[in-house]
């Protein structure tokens, strides 16, 4: 076979990559001799985030900019809630800019900022992080690999 194989969806990725606010704050990277290696069916990127690779190949260098509709959504007003001061374990100080691990009825776990204490409630922001932001998604595809058809 003499061309590369591109990413499809199937596809086992293992690559480097940076993903930055509009700021340039960053968000999430690789280390230097520790890529990431993937595959595309799970649930590794965001839908924008993944099929931003499709079709690209090994050797491959993008720098690609995601907008929210496409990468983590807008910011909802509705995942902003108040809870009890109570509430909280004694062993976890809510201050704000904290980021705390919640658990949802069904046993999931999900990560909410803390906003502000407000007398006896908390302010908890449960949207992402990059909600809102248009996020650049640097890559570097080291290979590619494809299941036999």
């Amino acid at each position: 076979m003499t061309s590369k194989q591109t990413i499809q969806l199937n596809s086992q990725v293992t690559m480097h990559f940076k993903l930055t606010l509009e700021d340039g704050t960053l968000v999430d990277r690789t280390e230097k001799n520790e890529p990431l290696v993937f595959s595309m069916e799970d649930d590794t990127f965001i839908e924008g985030l993944k099929y931003a690779l499709l079709d690209l190949k090994a050797g491959d260098k993008e720098t690609m900019k995601i907008p929210p509709e496409t990468g983590f959504g807008f910011r909802d007003p509705e995942a902003i809630h108040h809870i009890p001061l109570a509430d909280f374990p004694d062993d976890i100080e809510p201050k704000p800019g904290r980021i705390i691990g919640f658990h949802t009825p069904d046993g999931e776990e999900i990560p909410g900022a803390v906003l502000s204490i407000e007398g006896d409630q908390i302010k908890v922001d449960f949207n992402h992080p990059c909600a809102g932001h248009e996020v650049t998604f640097q890559v570097e595809i080291l290979s590619v690999e494809n299941p036999a058809e």
